[in-house]
């Protein structure tokens, strides 16, 4: 068996982020649920999942009953990440921000630094070490031998 690299290209990512009042997470749980309930082409985090090209995996999740969960798996910088999401759904942020307790000056695309130190605030990380079964490979990587066949 391969011995995994000290560093996978892929890195974690578990945004949780509290509501302001139950009326704020009530919010939420409708914008998130409104989203997710859209066709993947008319989904705009879907559809900038698929533009962006560097997510492995991407969900919400609400976590008791006044916190949502953004847990995603991706490739590459940190910043380089946060700012493609920013460029092509930063529209997304600033509606679900507007209910979140600490959350950064509004709108995110004017206030870049700002969101990218709240999102490193509030990453709750995880228990290294982070396991992947493809450390070597980027979402382009996986999606080239899917489409091709291996080689």
């Amino acid at each position: 068996m391969a011995e995994q690299p000290s560093q996978p290209v892929q890195h974690p990512l578990t945004v949780v982020m509290k509501a302001k009042s139950p009326e704020d997470y009530a919010a939420l749980r409708q914008a998130v649920e409104a989203l997710q309930a859209l066709p993947p082409d008319k989904n705009p985090i879907t559809v900038a999942f698929n533009k962006i090209g560097t997510v492995h995996f991407g969900r919400f999740a609400f976590l008791g009953n006044d916190q949502l969960g953004v847990i995603t798996t991706y490739d590459g910088d940190f910043d380089v990440y946060i700012n493609e999401f920013i460029d092509n759904i930063g529209d997304v942020f600033n509606t679900l921000l507007a209910h979140v307790e600490d959350a950064p000056p509004l709108p995110v695309q004017t206030h870049r630094q700002e969101f990218l130190n709240y999102v490193h605030r509030v990453d709750c990380g995880c228990v290294e070490p982070f396991y992947s079964a493809y450390p070597e490979h980027t979402v382009l990587d996986i999606l080239n031998v899917t489409r091709d066949g291996p080689s």
